[in-house]
C-alpha cells in the first residue's frame, strides 16, 4: 500500500467521533476533520460563498461573509433539493483538500473524520478501513440534549438526517462502542486496542 494508511472514521451525532479523533491524534494518527474543513471553505472569502450566494441567494450569508449556519440547517433539514444543492458546491470543495492533505502527510495513519462517509461512496472509496463510534440513538439525544441545549425534536430531526445506526455498523471494518456507561478511560483502552491492531487483515 503506498502512502499512509487511511482510516475513515465516522459515527453519528453525540456518539463521541470527536473524543476519539482526539484520542487517535495523541496516538500519532494525523486527523484530518472534514467538518473543519467545511467550515473554512463557507468562512469569509471562503471557496463556497459566492457558489451558495449564487444557489441561495444572499439571505444565507451573514453580515461577516460567512455561511449563516442556523439559517441554512433550517432550510436544508426541511427540503432534500436544497440539502443536496449545498452538498454538491460543498462536497467537491472538501473532498479536494482533503485529497491534498492525504497526498502531502508524511504520517504513518491519517484518519479522516468524515460525518457522512456511510451516506457517500465519494467518502468511502477514500478509506482503507472504516471505523464507527457507536452508541444507541437514545444515548446520542441525550448527549445532544446535555451538550448543545436542543430540544429532543430538533436532535431526532437531525437523527432522522443521518444513516441510521444499522446502517453504519453494516459499513464498519472496526466498531468503537462508545455508549451509556462508557468512561473516557474505558472508552481510550478500546481506542488503543483498535489502533494497536490497525494494520492486521480484515477477517
Amino acid at each position: 500500500m503506498s502512502g499512509p494508511l487511511r482510516i475513515g472514521l465516522t459515527g453519528g451525532i453525540g456518539s463521541g467521533k470527536s473524543t476519539v479523533a482526539a484520542m487517535l491524534a495523541a496516538l500519532g494518527a494525523e486527523v484530518i476533520d472534514a467538518d473543519a474543513i467545511a467550515r473554512a471553505v463557507t468562512a469569509p472569502g471562503g471557496a463556497a460563498i459566492e457558489p451558495i450566494r449564487q444557489a441561495f441567494g444572499p439571505e444565507v450569508i451573514d453580515d461577516h461573509g460567512a455561511l449563516d449556519r442556523a439559517r441554512m440547517r433550517a432550510l436544508v433539514f426541511g427540503d432534500a433539493g436544497a440539502r443536496a444543492r449545498l452538498e454538491a458546491i460543498v462536497h467537491p470543495l472538501v473532498r479536494a483538500e482533503i485529497d491534498r492533505r492525504v497526498a502531502a502527510s508524511t504520517a504513518d495513519t491519517v484518519v479522516l473524520d468524515l460525518p457522512l462517509l456511510v451516506e457517500s461512496a465519494a467518502w468511502r472509496q477514500r478509506c482503507d478501513r472504516v471505523w464507527v463510534v457507536d452508541c444507541a440513538p437514545d444515548t446520542q439525544i441525550e448527549r445532544v440534549m446535555a451538550r448543545n441545549g436542543w430540544p429532543r425534536e430538533q436532535v431526532q430531526a437531525v437523527l432522522a438526517a443521518q444513516a441510521d445506526r444499522a446502517t453504519r455498523l453494516a459499513a464498519a471494518d472496526v466498531v468503537i462502542d462508545n455508549d451509556a456507561g462508557t468512561d473516557l478511560a474505558t472508552l481510550r483502552e478500546r481506542v488503543a486496542r483498535a489502533w494497536a491492531a490497525r494494520r492486521m487483515p480484515l477477517s
